[in-house]
């Protein structure tokens, strides 16, 4: 039977081995997404390899796509390898790069002080913790717990309806496309796209590293409010969209992300451009054998 819609899988340590991504190819994954935000250029030039190796063998093709890690701001090193943040609690949020520990973290921006303001919510974690500013230093943020819980090393930092002096392409964004480009990647994804300018910019950058490679197809996340504001823009330069509902989840109020995701499909399917939905998709089996209802939904709406 012929299926439209394809199976984006993300490869990650335990499913990047021979036997794994065997299994996945004969379960029907038609693009093996790579996460540059982990893992070395080495080992993902393993993954690769594998993964065409195998896709010939099995005569099943596979598109690779990378996926920038983009200027995602995330917590730094953590005493003991995690903290419990207890409600009601005080925690700095430093730019400067210590070993963090329950009464202050590190981040790796350093127009923190610059950008957020008193009251304002600061979410870790994809919003699975919050805070809020009490006061800011030259170096930070006071915060007090509003939401605790365990906090881990290099987790994400989201600052909600914050205008945030940061690009959307990185220098280590730039040295994973040489890489990307050399291996021969079939499309690539570009994080925090906030305009059609950050795509014009990559493909700028792209002409720059290999002229022959120009024509590689671009895939705009969808993770910041602007992006939304700029929806038909981004859709007449890229060549399709991933509705990213992690950062854009605790980005915008929760209600609004499948109103969202509904009007970017709408609009990408009338622009003739791929579309993805992403985002704890069936997350339910990675413990469980069949997913819930609410996530077969989920699978029908996207």
């Amino acid at each position: 039977m012929y299926r439209r819609a394809k199976i984006v899988a993300t490869l990650g340590p335990a499913s990047s081995n021979e036997s794994a991504i065997r299994e996945l190819i004969q379960a029907g994954m038609n693009v093996a997404r790579i996460n540059f935000s982990h893992g070395a250029q080495a080992e993902h030039a393993v993954v690769i390899a594998t993964i065409r190796r195998i896709a010939r063998e099995m005569g099943q093709p596979v598109t690779i796509l990378q996926d920038l890690q983009g200027p995602k701001i995330r917590t730094g090193e953590i005493e003991d390898g995690s903290i419990n943040l207890q409600k009601g609690q005080k925690l700095t949020l430093t730019i400067e790069p210590i070993l963090g520990t329950s009464d202050q973290v590190s981040v790796d921006y350093d127009k923190l002080p610059e950008s957020a303001s008193m009251g304002e919510r600061i979410l870790l974690d994809d919003g699975n913790l919050e805070l809020e500013v009490v006061s800011i230093t030259p170096t930070g943020v006071e915060t007090r717990v509003t939401l605790g819980g365990v906090l881990k090393p290099h987790k994400g930092v989201n600052l909600p309806g914050a205008s945030l002096n940061i690009q959307s392409f990185t220098e280590k964004d730039r040295q994973d496309l040489i890489f990307g480009l050399s291996q021969n990647v079939d499309a690539i994804a570009l994080s925090f796209v906030r305009s059609a300018q950050d795509i014009i910019n990559l493909r700028d950058e792209i002409q720059r590293i290999d002229s022959s490679k120009t024509e590689i197809p671009i895939i705009a996340k969808l993770e910041r409010p602007e992006a939304l504001d700029n929806l038909h823009e981004i859709l007449h330069v890229v060549d399709g969209v991933m509705v990213a509902r992690g950062d854009l989840g605790v980005e915008l109020p929760p209600q609004r992300v499948p109103i969202e995701q509904k009007r970017i499909i709408h609009l990408a399917n009338r622009h003739l451009k791929v579309v993805i939905t992403a985002t704890q998709m069936l997350e339910s089996m990675m413990n469980n054998p069949r997913p819930t209802r609410a996530e077969a939904s989920d699978v029908a709406n996207a």
